[in-house]
């Protein structure tokens, strides 16, 4: 049977309280990624024939985060959900099959859990299936309303809820499974006779009953999975869920997260066996870290490859495109930034290395800066093997350093040095007798 999906991504998201004009509410990132790159994560194993995604509000930035992956469809007036829908009609409403329908803003969605109500929604022979789930505090969903056949006969909202109907535990978590060509053929019935003049999705479920369709139900395990994000506090809420479930991945691929609670890693990173992560890390990107490494606390790490047995911060800032092949030690407020550390190589602190290769067994002195934009272009440092760099000296690139090369401490290097060289460059130092205290009485009576 084929498979299709509609994803509903074009809200305003006014509750995020954002004053950006270009960013979506889907564009918001969760872990260094977009909340709507998590909900095409959890949708593409399942092989669907034709996605869509709807976009509106600041559509071309949610055009640029589909990124191809999927049809793009526009609805230029937000009037709804069920219009949403609609605007999916010119690539859908003639295929034969079945039509997932879920929202953009809601990202804890995991595959097994959409796999599992395309499933019961196949196997039902149902018309349309929707993703339940049970709340101890229902209060502000939909209420899901069953017949003695435990069909359900209507979704109510909180607005309409009767006493009896307020007991009602299971909600609506805004995903449904429809026969696609039921779907379309009822979706024009739907009315925006309300007081938003809006055309709300729920409302087709009522038409499919009048019209001897057969709903039904698929209980939601997990009921954090459905919360979706309105504001700046469910954004951080989903946050923590996000953490845990990765946190909890690494551990059992044999991780060692001394806080699990303060450590953010992000979905695509890959860490080894054997690492130890300390509190404090922010691990994002296509970061790769190797086994047997201690990741000492309060590091920012983004794109990085760092290999095996190394000693990372604390403290530190490894910027994307930054290679650590082994063995190597980058120390307390090091920064690197599109920079290679062959193996063995060391930077114990307050050093800034970018564009830059080091070589093996290289020792970076701390304070030492490469020098590598003019203004205009980046340029590059190379140091070889076996080279000491001493404190505080600052590294002018284009430059090659060659192995086994000593360069004096304070110094500015901006020419070649060969293999096992000393450079230095100094101002010479004078000492001018009594001169401190000269400057003082006359800036004091000034």
């Amino acid at each position: 049977m084929n498979l299709y999906a509609v994803i509903l991504a074009a809200g305003k998201g006014t509750r995020m309280k954002s004053h950006s004009q270009e960013r979506s509410k889907v564009g918001f990132e969760i872990l260094g990624k977009p909340i709507l790159d998590y909900v095409l994560d959890a949708l593409f194993p399942l092989n669907f024939s034709k996605m869509v995604t709807i976009v509106g509000h600041n559509g071309a930035f949610t055009e640029k985060i589909v990124n191809g992956r999927t049809l793009v469809a526009y609805q230029h007036e937000q009037l709804g959900t069920g219009h949403a829908v609609m605007q999916a009609k010119p690539f859908l409403e003639n295929e034969e099959g079945v039509t997932l329908i879920t929202c953009g803003d809601t990202p804890l969605f995991q595959e097994k859990t959409l796999r599992k109500l395309i499933e019961d929604h196949i196997s039902s022979k149902k018309d349309v299936t929707i993703l339940t789930a049970i709340l101890d505090n229902p209060h502000g969903y939909g209420r899901i309303v069953r017949g003695k056949d435990d069909e359900v006969y209507g979704i109510v909202e909180q607005s309409d809820v009767t006493p009896t109907i307020d007991a009602i535990k299971e909600v609506n978590t805004g995903v449904y499974v429809f026969n696609n060509k039921e779907l379309f053929k009822h979706l024009n019935e739907i009315s925006g006779n309300n007081a938003k003049k809006e055309y709300y999705l729920t409302d087709i479920i009522a038409i499919f009953r009048k019209s001897g369709l057969h709903v039904g139900a698929s209980i939601l395990p997990d009921a954090r999975e459905m919360l979706g994000i309105n504001d700046r506090v469910q954004l951080a809420e989903a946050t923590a869920v996000l953490r845990d479930r990765i946190n909890r991945m690494h551990m059992l691929n044999g991780v060692t997260i001394i806080d699990p609670n303060s450590t953010y890693i992000g979905p695509n990173v890959k860490i080894g066996a054997d690492t130890i992560v300390f509190p404090g890390n922010y691990i994002i990107g296509n970061t790769v870290i190797g086994e047997d490494n201690v990741i000492k606390s309060n590091n920012f790490i983004e794109d990085a490859t760092i290999g095996d047995f190394n000693q990372i911060g604390p403290m530190t800032n490894i910027r994307p495109l930054t290679v650590i092949e082994g063995h190597n030690r980058i120390g307390s407020f090091v920064e690197t930034k599109k920079a290679t550390m062959k193996k063995g190589a060391k930077a114990a602190h307050l050093t800034y290395l970018g564009d830059a290769i080091i070589g093996e067994e290289t020792n970076i002195g701390g304070g030492t800066i490469t020098a590598n934009y003019d203004g205009k272009h980046k340029f590059q440092t190379i140091i070889g093997n076996h080279a000491f760099i001493g404190t505080g000296a600052t590294i002018i690139a284009p430059i090659t350093i060659g192995d086994g090369a000593f360069i004096a401490g304070g110094s500015t290097i901006y020419e070649d040095v060969g293999e096992d060289d000393m450079a230095f460059g100094r101002a010479y130092q004078a000492n001018k007798k009594g001169y401190a205290k000269k400057r003082r009485e006359k800036i004091e009576k000034e």
